[in-house]
């Protein structure tokens, strides 16, 4: 009985903390002004079940030529996603040379528990895996496009781009997932595809990772069978549903075959479905034939320059000018403003709705 009573308390936990009956309009937030130069800000971001309240997230910020005025028409947006206990841009390809090369504004995120993860903060709380924190990466996209658009600068909107690296790779699948209608081109560099039971559990032998779960219904830390299911990236029904939603974005997967943290076979896994449901995945799969000493150094988590990496298999897909260059067409989830993504799970489905512009995630019980 002890059982069934956590459960439906964990129940009642997630689906109350992520379901909100009238969410501020986007126009009553106070969204802070962009800075003139590179620089950084803090935005309010979705309540946290494990901290009730009020929370922000700082936004890293860098500009094609390190000011706001060479932004154009013909400039995109692009995530670029530090890793699993990094903040800023650690982890992942730099903002400068990104924006010099693609011109694109650079943004980072501090998503949900970014910074060291230890012991004492998996006692606190269980690791998101992507959830919460893709929904913070997604509105911090939405606050530049949102701000740009309040200053009556133009860019490219159909020019919106995503990469990260290991833990920002896993974020940077999330976000393709939540905003479905909204990304171009997505590059995912060695990131967690899955939200496996030795992952979540901390079993080891087939990975180094721990995301400090509990199988015990009655734990605040208790894996849900709906969470688990939303944090397969490549689930198969949710995958058919993306396609359905109208799913364009060529998403690359960058993924060493001996990695010991974020295992291959579970990224070969999710790219198969991916690919099953008819959606555009290219897969690179570091091997020791790919390990040059420059760019791929090596066929383990740490690949190589996670900077080159990204040039070397999106330079045609990115880079103004290339004959091969990805714009998406038609609205992005933020100017469509419905509900319409929603995955089911075992026991409900999750809901993400654009109605107010920016993201909101909720867990709807059956």
């Amino acid at each position: 009985m002890n059982g069934v009573i956590g459960f439906c308390a964990i129940f009642c936990l997630v689906a109350c903390a992520h379901c909100f009956a009238a969410p501020p309009d986007a126009a009553s937030i106070p969204w802070p002004a962009l800075p003139e130069a590179d620089g950084e800000v803090m935005i309010s971001a979705q309540e946290w079940p494990f901290e009730p309240g009020p929370r922000e997230v700082k936004v890293y910020l860098r500009y094609p030529g390190g000011r706001i005025e060479n932004v154009t028409g013909v400039t995109g947006l692009m995530l670029t996603l530090h890793n699993w206990g990094g903040t800023g841009y650690v982890g992942t390809a730099d903002p400068e040379r990104v924006t010099e090369r693609y011109n694109v504004i650079a943004i980072g995120v501090d998503y949900l528990q970014s910074g060291p993860y230890e012991d004492e903060d998996r006692a606190k709380a269980p690791y998101d895996f992507g959830y919460l924190q893709a929904l913070d990466a997604l509105r911090a996209l939405y606050y530049v496009g949102h701000a740009l658009d309040a200053k009556a600068i133009g860019y490219a909107r159909g020019r919106i781009y995503c990469t990260g690296g290991s833990g920002g790779g896993n974020v940077t699948l999330m976000a393709n997932k939540l905003a479905p209608r909204t990304f171009a081109c997505a590059v995912d560099m060695c990131g967690m595809a899955k939200l496996a039971d030795d992952i979540a559990y901390g079993i080891p032998g087939r990975t180094r990772l721990n995301a400090g779960y509990s199988r015990d219904a009655a734990s605040a830390a208790y894996l849900a069978p709906d969470a688990q299911a939303l944090r397969f990236v490549g689930h198969p029904d949710h995958a058919r549903i993306m396609k359905k939603l109208g799913n364009t974005a060529k998403l690359i997967v960058i993924h060493g075959v001996d990695d010991p943290s974020c295992p291959c076979e579970d990224a070969k896994e999710m790219v198969e479905n991916l690919q099953a449901a008819g959606l555009d995945v290219e897969p690179h799969y570091v091997t020791p034939a790919e390990v040059d000493g420059t760019v791929f150094t090596s066929t383990g988590h740490a690949f190589g320059d996670r900077t080159l990496s990204l040039f070397r298999v999106a330079d045609g897909y990115l880079t103004p000018g290339s004959p091969s260059l990805l714009v998406r067409e038609g609205p992005s989830d933020f100017e469509l403003r419905d509900a319409e993504v929603r995955y089911p799970t075992p026991n409900g489905a999750y809901v993400i709705s654009y109605e107010t512009g920016y993201p909101i995630g909720r867990f709807v019980v059956k």
